[in-house]
């Protein structure tokens, strides 16, 4: 135990090793409060501080955390970082937690948009090389667009693994960066693929080739979607009810359009012919095959390079 007399014999430097080994501060004063947290955030500790009184405002200020209640006096409230309308201080803990979602589900939004609009950017240039017509026209773009954000709109209420609440997130531009590249060129490869496909072996003309590459392209932005959320295999993590059933909807929405001519008329949409819409059903799947491998390898080489970091975060 230290008292607040006693800290008054010891400099700051002292203060800081006395503070290693006690247990309770006891008699303590306003000024003294504030140097004793003081003394353990320089021990490197993290430091949290709860108080009501006028009092308290200067150790409310120096505290890592300073915390406060709705019944407190002005001057505390104001010094706190953290008021509590409710009595307890479990509110903290699942405020932490729900921090810790949101945080990685707002990474979800930018890791997947990122690496599908990198994807697709550089599809449509390399497209643009050897092909006659654009690939798709402008408001056949901005239906796309529409379509994929739909789910995309529910992913801040999608489930979060348990493992990505356990520590803290942190904002990586790197990581996210590399994160872009790697899997917007695995997009570019499958846009390719089905560019191949549609021209040398089902010799599609461009309303067709349209058509199915709008198909191909929602599809693959859903799959990739439910697919990059997590770090676990895509069978293995739950997504929200809301993104599962608006990716359904999205993706039926899709393939039902072209076949509907009051509607896919005006969009330059024409009927999909069954060999094509399986082979594009085909490469689909494979692509959610080879985004589940490459997702593992680079979970790998990111905890091989970054052991302490959250999974996928």
């Amino acid at each position: 135990m230290l008292t607040g007399p006693e800290t008054v014999g010891l400099d700051d430097a002292a203060l800081v090793t006395h503070v290693q080994d006690v247990v309770v501060f006891a008699e303590v004063e306003p000024l003294q409060k504030r140097r004793i947290l003081t003394a353990l955030r320089a021990d490197g500790e993290t430091v949290g501080y709860l108080g009501d009184g006028i009092n308290d405002a200067p150790a409310l200020h120096a505290a890592d955390v300073g915390i406060s209640v709705d019944t407190a006096v002005d001057v505390a409230k104001q010094a706190a970082a953290v008021v509590l309308l409710a009595k307890s201080l479990a509110v903290l803990a699942d405020g932490i937690q729900f921090g810790r979602a949101t945080f990685a589900n707002t990474l979800k939004y930018v890791r997947v948009t990122t690496s599908a609009n990198f994807g697709n950017m550089l599809s449509m240039a390399v497209a643009s090389l050897f092909l006659s017509f654009l690939p798709l026209l402008p408001r056949q773009i901005l239906l796309l667009n529409f379509l994929s954000d739909i789910p995309a709109t529910t992913i801040a209420t999608d489930r979060v693994d348990p493992e990505r609440v356990h520590e803290p997130g942190r904002w990586d531009l790197r990581g996210i960066r590399n994160f872009m590249v790697v899997f917007g060129l695995l997009s570019t490869v499958f846009d390719l693929a089905t560019f191949g496909l549609l021209l040398w072996v089902f010799q599609a003309g461009q309303d067709l080739f349209r058509s199915s590459w709008f198909i191909e392209s929602t599809l693959t932005e859903l799959v990739v979607l439910l697919s990059l959320r997590t770090g676990r295999p895509v069978f293995r993590s739950r997504p929200g009810s809301a993104l599962l059933w608006a990716s359904v909807a999205m993706a039926v929405t899709t393939i039902v359009l072209p076949y509907v001519p009051p509607l896919a008329t005006p969009l330059g949409l024409v009927p999909v012919p069954w060999p094509i819409l399986a082979s594009l059903f085909g490469l689909t799947a494979v692509y959610l095959l080879a985004n589940e491998a490459l997702k593992r390898r680079f979970l790998q080489v990111r905890s091989a390079r970054l052991p302490e970091s959250p999974a996928f975060g």
